[in-house]
């Protein structure tokens, strides 16, 4: 009897073990590997304070196919030495902070031998609540709007991949889409001549929304050759390059592709004449007819402030 009872005691004391074992097991905390994971297991805490405080570590910890670039703590401690009134990432506003962050994010994987020179679509929007364009240029090194460059690639995560930057990049506006792309140079020096009467770029620099038709280097030497005085932009009267530019500029709408339709659409200096007949094209009161060049590197290029679309001639009043 007493061999009976005290197989039952130890039976009984087996049983409670195995009890307070299962219910350790049921408290553990299951490893993860999400995109926040990756960032604080890689030493990126000034990213993770900065997703925390902008209220997306839960999305950037749920299921998905995200690509995130994440920036250094060196890269995030030059954002605040941008800006004296920055000390700590508590110090950028909240919206701002989410903007930017968001602006590092796309919402499919991208790894790194699957870049080309484009522009691909970010979860941070602007007008329309468009989604804002990050460049990518992989010729003659890989960089991302137009400065920050990867340190390491193809961090896998359970939700996405990582590639880690050395920079804060800063949503782009007009004019910053225009002077980080090589194809605009042209562009660039006919809005900054300074023989302007009309500031250009501060105009572009404005609220908006814009819709910008930019015409490319080639289109611009296409209009230098079409005068046999015109070597340079700085031969052209600046009357006539003001008047020129003007034509290329819609104010207050942002029109992506999708949106265009055939009609008249007002511009700065008059009006131009949409025609989709036979493709994207557009039409002037100078009788010419010119191609929006359609293609992710080239149309829909989303800024804060409004959309870009490249030409191939310029555009004559």
């Amino acid at each position: 009897m007493k061999t009976i009872s005290k197989f039952l005691s130890v039976l009984v004391v087996l049983i409670l073990f195995s009890s307070c074992n299962d219910d350790d097991d049921n408290n553990v905390t299951p490893q993860t590997n999400t995109i926040v994971d990756v960032a604080l297991n890689n030493n990126l805490t000034e990213l993770a304070a900065a997703v925390t405080r902008a209220d997306l570590a839960g999305t950037l910890s749920s299921d998905g196919n995200f690509t995130v670039f994440a920036p250094t703590n060196d890269a995030f401690q030059e954002l605040l030495d941008s800006n004296a009134d920055w000390n700590t990432i508590n110090d950028i506003p909240v919206e701002t902070l989410r903007a930017v962050l968001l602006f590092h994010v796309l919402d499919s994987e991208v790894m790194s031998s699957e870049l080309s020179d484009t522009y691909v679509n970010t979860l941070s929007t602007g007008p329309n609540n468009e989604a804002i364009s990050l460049q990518v240029e992989v010729t003659g090194g890989v960089s991302f709007n137009g400065t920050a460059t990867p340190l390491t690639t193809d961090v896998n995560a359970s939700n996405g991949i990582v590639h880690v930057i050395d920079k804060v990049m800063l949503p782009p506006n007009v004019v910053t889409i225009a002077l980080n792309n090589s194809g605009f140079t042209s562009l660039v020096a006919a809005l900054t001549d300074s023989r302007h009467t009309t500031d250009f770029v501060s105009i572009l620099n404005g609220d908006g929304p814009f819709t910008v038709f930019a015409p490319t280097n080639d289109a611009f030497q296409d209009l230098l050759d079409s005068n046999q005085n015109w070597n340079s932009l700085t031969d052209v009267p600046i009357a006539t390059l003001d008047a020129v530019l003007k034509y290329h500029v819609v104010n207050g709408l942002n029109v992506q592709a999708k949106q265009l339709s055939n009609g008249n659409v007002p511009v700065i200096g008059g009006s131009i004449t949409i025609d989709l007949t036979s493709g994207a094209q557009i039409k002037t009161s100078s009788n010419q007819t010119v191609n929006i060049i359609v293609s992710p590197a080239t149309n829909d290029v989303q800024a804060t402030n409004g959309v870009v679309h490249a030409i191939d001639t310029v555009l004559l009043p």
